[in-house]
């Protein structure tokens, strides 16, 4: 899915009023070309064109002519072509998993503010969680001849050689969000394992002693630091690593629910659950509800994302707000910065955000 801004006709504001013509045609719903309005006119390719742009050197009569007949046969230009002409397309690319849910459609936000008033249009594009898709949509973007590249990368993306044609092409590329495990790649990420770590600690200071895991794939990033934040501040605090209190899965809603019936069906005894996401955490909220137990009484709930659900559910889940919007303007200043290096010799960047905790009923046990 590509999403760009077009153009629209209009016509110069020192011409005439057009008026009714012999040679006008019904109103057309084809788009257009250039060669169309010069066929129709007996006129020049590069005639046409220089009325379109109001040069001074056609007259005020052959410009009526040529506007007049493009609002006839909807004529719009083609802006993405002029801009190749000129030798850029002043277009960025952006390849996301999915755009459900509150993080990837605010990084969008924050991606799209920064290029646009930097004169840039944004093209975007969804892998679905699909690696083979994300390879048809790097091939999408590099045949629009994008100037630069934003990825986060798919959920079963385990192999990244797909993007070593984006190097060899010289073309700037920043990660974000899930990236490679490579020092070599510029990149803007969460700190992850500082807020998983918040999020587990806060669980312990609530008095939490037994405490599961739903984590994701391991081969992500971002699931593989929040997993190691977790046995590191159980670690940290004297409590004891139990791997039947830990389930991974692909961190959707359906496999929150089914995590939470395999903890309960381990008839291992847990006080809290700290999701590596707030889906999974509040799937498994349904599960311990209806298996008669209390939130946060008996089990407290931590996730991770500050979905806008979260503060739906009853009780408020906590968890840790990823800085959506400011990771989407940090990553598209960070590639503009390699669009404008005209030497391609920037070295890798990457810049890590600060997390937050954002403590709500859910995980409440003690009175502050």
């Amino acid at each position: 899915m590509g999403r760009t801004t077009r153009a629209v006709l209009r016509q110069p504001p020192d011409l005439p009023e057009l008026a009714p013509s012999s040679f006008l045609l019904p109103v057309s719903t084809h788009r257009a070309s250039i060669s169309d309005l010069a066929a129709q006119l007996n006129l020049s390719v590069s005639t046409i064109s220089r009325a379109l742009s109001d040069h001074s050197s056609i007259s005020d009569a052959t410009k009526r002519r040529v506007w007049e007949l493009a609002r006839q046969l909807n004529y719009q230009p083609n802006q993405l072509a002029a801009a190749l002409r000129k030798g850029r397309s002043n277009t960025l690319g952006v390849i996301v998993p999915h755009i459900d849910g509150h993080f990837f459609a605010l990084v969008l936000k924050g991606i799209e503010n920064v290029a646009n008033q930097a004169g840039f249009n944004v093209m975007i594009c969804q892998s679905n969680e699909n690696a083979a898709h994300e390879k048809k949509n790097l091939d999408t973007l590099l045949n629009a001849q994008v100037e630069g590249i934003l990825v986060s990368l798919s959920l079963t993306t385990k192999d990244v050689q797909h993007f070593e044609d984006v190097r060899r092409r010289h073309l700037p590329l920043v990660f974000f969000d899930r990236i490679p495990d490579s020092p070599n790649v510029s990149a803007v990420v969460l700190d992850d394992y500082q807020g998983a770590y918040q999020a587990v600690e806060h669980l312990i200071g609530q008095g939490c002693r037994r405490i599961a895991h739903i984590g994701g794939p391991q081969h992500l990033n971002i699931c593989r630091n929040r997993y190691r934040a977790y046995r590191d501040a159980l670690q940290a605090h004297g409590l004891p690593y139990d791997e039947q209190l830990v389930y991974f899965c692909d961190l959707t809603l359906p496999e929150g629910l089914q995590a939470a019936e395999v903890l309960l069906s381990r008839h291992v005894p847990f006080d809290a659950v700290f999701a590596a996401n707030d889906l999974a955490v509040a799937g498994a909220m349904q599960v311990l509800r209806a298996a008669g137990l209390r939130i946060p009484q008996d089990v407290a709930l931590a996730g991770f994302s500050n979905e806008l659900f979260t503060l739906l559910t009853e009780p408020h889940l906590t968890t840790v707000d990823q800085r959506c919007e400011e990771m989407g303007r940090t990553a598209v200043r960070l590639l503009l910065d390699m669009v404008a290096d005209q030497t391609r010799q920037l070295p890798p960047r990457q810049i890590v955000l600060q997390p937050e905790l954002l403590v709500r009923a859910s995980s409440q046990r003690l009175e502050a």
